[in-house]
């Protein structure tokens, strides 16, 4: 045991945290294959994590130094994915909590040392990217105590080991002059002496804890998690204790250990170690292996509740079934059901009006969810996002959001004169450098739509995090889109004599040469109603022309809407229509005249 650590990463992103697990894997001489060997990034091997440069999915490595197996578990930075952070933290003993010599704590950072502490693990601290003009390190690690005092760490807790490290050139040292530095060992060493090594014994009955599943052509689904008692072997018998503690006997088909980025094959593994299993056709997250003879069940994983939810529908628009793979209401339901077997924090129900009600941790947890749905062949339409909202002891709750914001200080007026407008709580403010540094606490359902607000606002200069706060009666306030939408009056190919009649009511989303369909919203309103206007719409011909028609006017760059800028901008009588190869927006009625029959009885909120 003694020769085992189990130890997580936290940062938040863009903190050089998958930069530091990769100088970490090199310089201790892991094997890697040599497509890995190539790439900039071993860890974030996902094509979404690669794009947005954020790591969504948890990971597993292992490195041997010294004689000693490390294990290094791979946190996701988003307080979005929660649901996985909460799991992989089981399987570790301490941290390393990854901070930006620059920005220092942020408030993905301050969620998951929450976490950590809670489990009461031991923190060591990496103040990194110490080779930037303007890091300021005394500043980052008395910020970094202060959140540590803040977050409720005992003594011992917050007297914790700091190291200096430049990720980028891999590295590190117990002093911030960078000169002195060689290479990342004192990382290495830093673990060995502080991270305690597993407790428990391997003469004790078997207990291994389910915390990620995968699955494998060949084997079928594969538990990962981590022996917290006694031993395992390959081909044992074993007792499989499911959530509502039914206990089932099985017996392993494999036994994998982790070397580097993959896996082996393994004869037996210890106490302390983190394997993977198969041979149990019906294995969850969050359940117990356990030994045949005396089969004990390790408590449950809490998973905190969902507090976004989605409407998912089959895509029933005019260029239905054109462009995706899989679109019929049996292929889209068994993969979202599959989708339950890997991720805790989902939770799905079938709508009684038809379709699926999905409901995750918030925004980018579900938009991460409608982006893979889309890059593996799915074709379906979603609503907007709303919130879940509780009764507690008679009153009507609803989540809020702790929001966190940097911003020039030109800009700081328009940011809380939009957040006044949105009832947002000014917390804490304060300037430092030009900066202005806000902390506002506000309604989920009211921040809906203001990401590209914000970043148009602070030319792209400002910086928003949220986290969830908690849940508090709801204020009865709700925020209304501004403008309304420019909606295509028929259907056909759009052409540029259309679009620049259109272009002056207000931005579009649409450029030349581009099939709509009637009732699809091509852009956004000047003002605060929907129009509807025909931008396929094509010039008379005759035999007249002068010398200089259509020589000045020219169709504007449209707005290129991304599946989250169209998820933010729609209101309720709106869709979003997710194929493979395009995102649209349309009107939940697409005939205007059946659209204004059903407002003027009040119906249209209910379709």
């Amino acid at each position: 045991m003694s020769e085992i650590r189990n130890i997580a990463i936290i940062a938040h992103v863009d903190h050089g945290k998958t930069t530091l697990v990769d100088a970490l894997l090199r310089q201790s001489k892991t094997k890697l294959n040599k497509d890995i060997e190539s790439s900039d990034l071993i860890m974030d091997s996902n094509e979404l994590e690669k794009e947005r440069g954020i790591t969504i999915f948890s990971k597993n490595a292992s490195v041997k130094w010294n004689e000693i197996k490390i294990n290094i578990i791979d946190t996701p930075g988003h307080a979005d994915f929660g649901g996985e952070v909460e799991r992989v933290l089981k399987m570790a003993d301490g941290c390393l909590l990854l901070v930006d010599a620059k920005e220092g704590p942020m408030p993905q950072t301050r969620f998951v040392l929450k976490q950590a502490l809670k489990m009461k693990h031991k923190i060591i601290v990496v103040v990194n990217k110490i080779d930037k003009s303007d890091a300021r390190i005394n500043y980052v690690i008395n910020k970094t105590f202060d959140l540590f005092m803040e977050l409720g760490a005992d003594d011992e807790t917050a007297d914790f080991p700091i190291l200096y490290a430049s990720a980028k050139e891999g590295k590190a040292g117990l002093s911030p002059e960078l000169e002195n530095m060689t290479d990342i060992s004192p990382v290495f060493n830093e673990i060995v002496k502080y991270i305690n090594p597993p407790t428990g014994s391997n003469d004790s009955p078997l207990q291994m804890l389910v915390t990620t599943l995968s699955t494998d052509p060949h084997r079928g689904r594969i538990g990962i998690g981590r022996i917290h008692s006694g031993k395992i072997k390959s081909n044992q018998d074993i007792v499989h204790i499911n959530r509502e503690g039914i206990q089932k006997q099985c017996r392993l088909t494999s036994l994998m250990t982790f070397e580097g980025l993959g896996k082996a094959e393994a004869s037996e593994a210890i106490v302390g170690d983190i394997v993977a299993i198969s041979g149990i056709p019906d294995i969850n997250i969050g359940e117990t292996i356990a030994d045949p003879i005396t089969p004990v069940a390790l408590p449950l994983l809490d998973i905190e509740e969902p507090t976004v939810k989605m409407n998912f529908k089959v895509n029933d628009s005019p260029f239905a079934g054109r462009e995706g793979e899989f679109k019929t209401s049996r292929q889209i339901q068994e993969r979202l059901f599959k989708e339950l077997e890997t991720d805790m924090a989902l939770r799905i129900e079938n709508d009684p009006k038809g379709g699926w009600i999905v409901c995750g941790r918030g925004e980018l947890h579900l938009a991460i969810l409608i982006e893979r749905l889309r890059r593996e062949g799915y074709e379906f339409q979603v609503s907007r996002p709303q919130v879940i909202e509780k009764i507690i002891d008679g009153k009507k709750m609803t989540p809020f959001e702790q929001v966190f914001i940097e911003v020039p200080q030109d800009y700081s007026g328009a940011v809380m004169q939009k957040m006044g407008a949105r009832h947002g709580a000014l917390q804490e403010m304060n300037i430092e450098d030009g900066i202005t540094y806000m902390e506002f606490i506000i309604a989920t359902k009211e921040l809906f739509g203001y990401r590209a607000e914000f970043l148009s606002d602070t030319r792209g200069l400002g910086i928003i995090n949220t986290i969830f706060y908690k849940y508090q009666p709801d204020p009865g306030t709700s925020y209304a889109r501004e403008r309304g939408s420019l909606v295509s009056f028929e259907g056909g190919e759009t052409n540029s004599y259309g679009l620049v009649n259109a272009q002056d009511r207000g931005v579009l989303f649409v450029g030349p040469a581009q099939s709509v369909y009637k009732g699809q919203v091509i852009g956004q309103n000047s003002r605060s109603d929907d129009l509807r206007i025909n931008i396929c719409k094509t010039k008379q011909l005759s035999n007249m022309r002068s010398k200089g028609e259509g020589v000045g006017v020219a169709v504007k760059t449209p707005r290129t809407m991304g599946l989250e800028d169209a998820l933010e901008y729609i209101d309720d009588t709106e869709l979003v229509e997710v194929t493979p190869k395009n995102v649209r927006i349309r009107k939940k009625i697409l005939d205007e005249a059946e659209e204004r029959r059903l407002r003027s009885q009040g119906l249209l909120q209910t379709i």
